[in-house]
């Protein structure tokens, strides 16, 4: 299985950080934000990894190289000055992910998931790892059925965490080259129930803001 990494964000929230510095580039306990998810990657057995870029993509280029440092193979999509959100960007992405089910994570999310255990996971159209609501996002994203179906409706919620297997036919109907975020590609599949979950508990933090950023470095946990 093919993993993506989704790095192209702008990152507004992060700004001034970020006027110079692309978001995945940003340090955290001395190593850069992508740095953790190639580590976590390479050591769940993904050695074929695609990382989407846009704002100051060439530092993200320079600094991640191939892959070799990690030993994985880094393709990388460009989309160019402006980012095409999440769905978007995987859309204009799928040649160089291929045909079967991968794996994408959000660049900019510290977390001890066992991504080994989504490597051969059997999925519909997706597959979503939901965590507890964050302070910052109380009002969560999803629904968890007991029959592991995810849903818009229902409680309690649950929040995507960013991390997710995806069927390349569940973006069929995006425009390449048109910005376009995951949400509306996932609630109108969750209708046919066809997209699954699971929860996870174990550590997870979105490094979001300057303030989260700061809070975290200056803690102990960010071994990766």
């Amino acid at each position: 299985m093919k993993a993506m990494i989704l790095a192209a964000g702008r990152g507004e929230r992060m700004r001034p950080l970020t006027d110079h510095t692309p978001k995945p580039l940003l340090q955290v306990a001395g190593k850069a934000l992508i740095e953790y998810s190639l580590e976590k990657l390479a050591a769940a057995g993904f050695t074929e990894i695609v990382v989407n870029v846009a704002y100051l993509g060439r530092q993200i280029r320079d600094y991640c190289g191939d892959g070799g440092r990690w030993n994985v193979s880094i393709e990388y999509s460009d989309e160019g000055a402006e980012a095409l959100e999440t769905a978007g960007g995987i859309a204009k992405a799928l040649p160089l992910l291929g045909e079967r089910p991968f794996l994408a994570v959000n660049a900019d999310i510290l977390c001890d998931y066992p991504l080994a255990a989504l490597r051969d996971k059997s999925i519909d159209l997706a597959h979503l790892v939901l965590i507890n609501n964050p302070p910052h996002h109380p009002q969560g994203d999803f629904c968890l059925r007991e029959n592991g179906l995810v849903s818009e409706a229902g409680q309690p919620k649950f929040t995507f965490s960013g991390i997710g297997v995806y069927h390349p036919d569940l973006f069929a109907d995006v425009p390449v080259g048109q910005a376009l975020k995951l949400r509306p590609v996932l609630n109108r599949v969750m209708q046919q129930s066809r997209v699954s979950g699971e929860y996870f508990n174990g550590r997870w933090q979105d490094i979001g803001t300057p303030e989260r950023l700061r809070a975290i470095s200056a803690s102990q946990g960010c071994s990766g």
